[in-house]
């Protein structure tokens, strides 16, 4: 293999693939990068065997080939080297680089070694064309609810479905659920997109990226970001029929700017560190005010108050940090907050008419 390419693609693409190259393996071939040539373009990839990120990147290819290479000493490298053209080239399984007066050796594998990477058949897949603002909103309001805990796969991913004509988005990690419509859809669809997987998608989207493509098929999803190609597996399991936890009325409803409402939860979490973030909210329907109340037994306490239209009183207490993660991702200036007593689950959600996107939160003992 010998190419010409410049510095800035092959930085930005073993940037995006690198990541995925796990360090952690019983398979040494997993840390490499793979370096393949396809017509007039480089592929550049790597995989961990649940996501394999590939990037093409337009290069000058004056012997086609392929190696694989160690994947963080070769971004590193690349990424040090001045904004020039790269020369590649392929002696005897080693990778020889140079770059102006820089010059480098790095021993590489045989691209034989590295596992094939995964495909899907996009004549029998389900795909959708998403903005990719629409798409980043959409993963970043759900992402945050989805479980770190590995002993129930299914709730450690996002759950893609359809119900009654749209895709929706929807996570939970027991304590807490986020549901967003997205797009309407005459597709049937029900996949559970691992956490990591949609963490890296994000990453990989650059400002000049407008549309992401995304396909399903029975056990895998790829997405598609310009030259830049993401394939993960499902998580395979049934996720929770999680709209029967919905409360379909609540008795108190508060109704706040979304500045106010976050400076008091920020102050009283300041406040609750000590308790385990434990606040309590206190609807005044007289006063038309919603309060925080937060003690923290060694510095002391706090009560912070902002106006607000109440429907009734009432009080709950709940987890400063998941209280204001939810208003960190909801996008309006005014914020409805409802709640049926101490024990009932609450809902945050924008006061816009076509809000598509609900926030539930399970209160703490108090």
């Amino acid at each position: 293999m010998e190419l010409i390419v410049t510095q800035e693609k092959l930085t930005r693409a073993l940037s995006a693939v690198s990541r995925v190259a796990s360090t952690k393996t019983q398979l040494p071939i997993l840390s490499n990068i793979l370096l393949r040539t396809d017509g007039n373009r480089l592929l550049v990839a790597a995989t961990n065997l649940e996501i394999a990120i590939t990037e093409y990147i337009g290069a000058k290819i004056i012997k086609p080939g392929a190696i694989t290479i160690p994947a963080r000493l070769m971004s590193e490298f690349i990424s040090s080297l001045p904004k020039e053209a790269v020369e590649l080239k392929v002696i005897n399984d080693n990778l020889h680089i140079k770059s102006g007066t820089y010059k480098s050796i790095i021993n590489g594998f045989i691209a034989d070694d590295f596992p094939e990477l995964p495909t899907i058949n996009e004549s029998s897949s389900i795909q959708y064309s998403i903005k990719i603002e629409d798409f980043k909103q959409a993963v970043s309001q759900t992402v945050i609810t989805a479980s770190n805990d590995s002993t129930r796969p299914v709730l450690t991913g996002v759950y893609w479905h359809s119900y009654q004509g749209y895709l929706y988005l929807a996570s939970t990690d027991g304590y807490r659920l986020s549901e967003r419509r997205l797009v309407e859809t005459k597709s049937e669809v029900s996949a559970i997109i691992p956490t990591q997987t949609l963490q890296e998608v994000l990453r990989n989207i650059t400002e000049d990226s407008e549309e992401i493509d995304i396909l399903f098929d029975e056990t895998q999803v790829r997405f598609r970001i310009n030259e830049t190609e993401i394939i993960s597996r499902l998580i395979d399991g049934n996720f929770p029929d999680y709209r029967q936890l919905v409360p379909a009325s609540s008795d108190t409803t508060v109704i706040l700017n979304k500045s106010d409402f976050v400076r008091i939860t920020k102050i009283a979490g300041l406040f609750a560190r000590e308790s385990g973030g434990s606040i309590t909210l206190t609807a005044d329907q007289s006063k038309k005010s919603l309060s925080i109340h937060s003690i923290a037994s060694q510095f002391g306490e706090n009560t912070s108050e902002a106006d607000a239209d109440v429907s009734n009183d009432g009080q709950i207490t709940l987890n400063s940090r998941y209280l204001s993660e939810s208003l960190s991702v909801i996008d309006s200036e005014k914020i409805k907050f409802s709640f049926s007593g101490k024990i009932a689950p609450c809902i945050i959600k924008s006061t816009k008419e076509d809000a598509n996107y609900y926030h539930i939160i399970m209160p703490l003992k108090s």
